[in-house]
């Protein structure tokens, strides 16, 4: 029940603008293809979305891995970057340590981690400072049939 059905792992480059998203629309792809549920396609891009960016926007860089199993879809995202000192308070709304020109261009408003919460059944964030950050996030496949 836990075999691997799919797997795919994006590279993304530290502040790549140019090419942020792009590996969150494969995975939509990707999923879409496999003719998961809307639902589980649109929550996994969303969360996805906001993991490839905080890579891009926090990180030198690091990699989205993406699992398809029978019954979920995983997404796990590892970055070489600054890490987050507290994660509770990464967790609320709005709190951002994007720097301003980052913000001037519409990313670091505090709901990356809170929107990838939002739409995972289960998440996990591992965090050192000055090391890295490990988010993973899970989404259940209602009545699998893969």
């Amino acid at each position: 029940m836990n075999e691997i059905l799919y797997t795919r792992t994006y590279q993304i480059q530290g502040r790549d603008f140019e090419h942020g998203g792009e590996a969150s629309s494969d995975i939509k792809e990707a999923l879409k293809k496999m003719g998961l549920n809307s639902q589980v396609v649109k929550r996994t891009a969303i969360a996805s979305y906001e993991a490839e960016m905080n890579i891009i926007v926090y990180a030198e860089n690091g990699e989205l891995i993406l699992e398809v199993f029978p019954h979920m879809v995983k997404v796990t995202a590892i970055d070489r970057g600054p890490g987050i000192e507290d994660v509770e308070l990464a967790m609320k709304e709005g709190y951002s340590t994007a720097p301003p020109e980052i913000r001037e261009m519409g990313f670091g408003s505090g709901m990356g981690l809170p929107n990838i919460k939002r739409n995972a059944d289960r998440l996990v964030i591992e965090s050192i400072p000055g090391k890295g950050t490990k988010v993973t996030f899970e989404i259940d496949i209602p009545n699998a049939v893969l």
